[in-house]
Formats: structure tokens, sequence, C-alpha cells
């Protein structure tokens, strides 16, 4: 298998690189992966990942919820049981960032849709791209929503889009600079783009070091930080205007760390680290687990 080997960071382009971790895949392989950290823009990276054509092979499990929809086992069930009010949350940030209560929303990596079907039950004009077939196929069995093959990105009209959407998303992109450019194009003026990543920097990360669930190796190509994230956009003309925490991501990330740290679903000791670095990130959004980055044309 072809492998990509970084001599330079991908985010940002210095050679300030050095290895940090070394991280496992305790979703589909098993395989270890290192991970690297760039000086200069502070963003992480996996190397040696496999190239776009290959890395599909790691997503075929049933335990990846947002391609299956799984309920298998109590995390994946808490899951759900929250999902209804994030997907409140989420579209009241998309109409706090557009001033719009209806509009046309492009949501790039939607999973089996139900994002997607939220949205066009709330009045908008969504648009969904998804890579993976069988997530299409689960969007289409499930909520009867038909996802794009995310290739249409780049065939899609400039400036058609009120609102473009990328939930946890980023973080698995192999072309992020193409992407990035090409939603610059096609954001109406006064537009938004609302990107959700997890923060290698949040309180859940250090304790967990590399068991912390959100390394995702080798799905998870970067691995970002919020001043990574700040760099990042920059390149792209693309301001940060607010930031929102996804305090739940902390509990679910928590959980899952604890079992890959001692192969237990150790519920109470998960939740407890999920609450303490909840508690820290509503005093300071930089430090949740997952951010919401909220971006205007510059």
């Amino acid at each position: 298998m072809r492998l990509i080997y970084y001599n330079s960071c991908p985010l940002c382009g210095s050679s300030n690189i050095r290895k940090v971790l070394t991280a496992k895949d305790h979703t589909v392989s098993g395989e270890e992966f290192e991970i690297w950290h760039c000086g200069h823009c502070t963003g992480r990276f996996t190397q040696n990942v496999p190239g776009s054509s290959r890395i599909g092979r790691y997503y075929q499990s049933q335990e990846y919820i947002s391609h299956t929809e799984t309920k298998k086992g109590l995390i994946n069930r808490l899951y759900h049981s929250v999902r209804k009010i994030t997907m409140r949350s989420k579209q009241n940030w998309v109409r706090a960032a557009t001033g719009l209560k209806t509009g046309a929303l492009l949501d790039i990596g939607a999973g089996t849709g139900a994002f997607l079907h939220y949205m066009q039950q709330n009045g908008w004009q969504s648009t969904g791209l998804e890579p993976d077939k069988q997530a299409r196929d689960n969007a289409k069995k499930i909520y009867n929503v038909d996802a794009q093959p995310v290739e249409q990105l780049f065939s899609l009209p400039a400036a058609s889009f009120d609102a473009i959407t990328m939930w946890h998303v980023l973080e698995h992109v192999h072309e992020v600079h193409a992407y990035l450019q090409q939603i610059r194009t096609l954001l109406k003026p006064g537009g938004a783009l609302l990107i959700a990543v997890p923060n290698y920097t949040s309180p859940d990360a250090e304790h967990y070091g590399p068991f912390w669930a959100a390394y995702d190796v080798p799905r998870h190509l970067y691995h970002f930080s919020p001043a990574a994230m700040e760099q990042l956009l920059q390149q792209h003309q693309l301001k940060i205007v607010k930031k929102h925490p996804m305090v739940f991501d902390a509990f679910y990330v928590s959980l899952l760390s604890e079992k890959y740290k001692t192969g237990h679903s150790r519920l109470l000791a998960g939740a407890w680290c999920g609450f303490r670095s909840y508690r820290k990130a509503l005093k300071e959004t930089d430090r949740c687990s997952s951010i919401v980055y909220e971006c205007k044309l510059v």
C-alpha cells in the first residue's frame, strides 16, 4: 500500500516538525500510526497515512457510527440519546451565523444524512456530499435523503450557499487546501462556514494521551489546536468570527478513550474525566474537547 510521508507540515508547509506520539487504530485495523507536531502552526498530523484511494478500508466497520448509525454498545446508545439536542444546537449556530431562518445549505461529509434531513425538515434547501457509498446508501434508506459523491464539491456553482457545514470532517480530508479554497468560491457574500473539529489541547486529550479517541488514526489525518485552525483558515482568507463549544463531545470522547486505555467500558471514570473537561471548557472555549469555528470571508 502506498503511504503518504510528510517532510513538512501539510497544514502550513513548515519543516519544523517532529514526532510526538504513536496512536493505535482501535476501530478497524489495530495498526499503529505516528502523530507528528508542527512547531510553527502547532497543528499535528498523522504520518504514513494511506492515500485517498486506499484509506476506504479503514472506514469499513459497523462500529463507525457516522457511516452506519449503529446503536450497538452503551457509548453509541448514549450518542444517539443526545443527538437531537446537538442537531438543534447546530441549526441555531447556522441561523445565527447567517442571520437567516432558512436558506441554501451545503453539508460536506453528510454521513448517513441525519443533519441534512433535520435541516430539510426545518425549511433549508440542503445539499449533502459524502465520500462513502455505504453511508450515502444508508442516508437514502434511513432518512430518504440523497447525498452526492463528494467529488461534486468542485462542480457546484459559485456563490450558491448561505451556509456550508463540516461537522467533524475537515480532519478527514486529504486535499484540505483545495477544499477550503473551493468553499470560498461556493459561499455567497455574507455566507458562513461552520467547521467542527476535535481539539488536542483539551483536558481530556491531555489526560488520555495516545489513547485519546479523537486522534482516531488513520481516519483523522490532522489534529488541530485553536491556533492551528486560525493559521490554516487565514491562508484561505477565512476569518474566525466566533467559536462554539461542543460540550457533549468531552463525555463521548472520554468514554471511548477510557475503553481504549483500560480495555473496559468504565462508565464512571470516563464520565468523570468528561465532566472535568466540560467544566474547564465552560470558562474557556479554546479548551473544549471539540470546537465549532464560525468563519466568514475576509
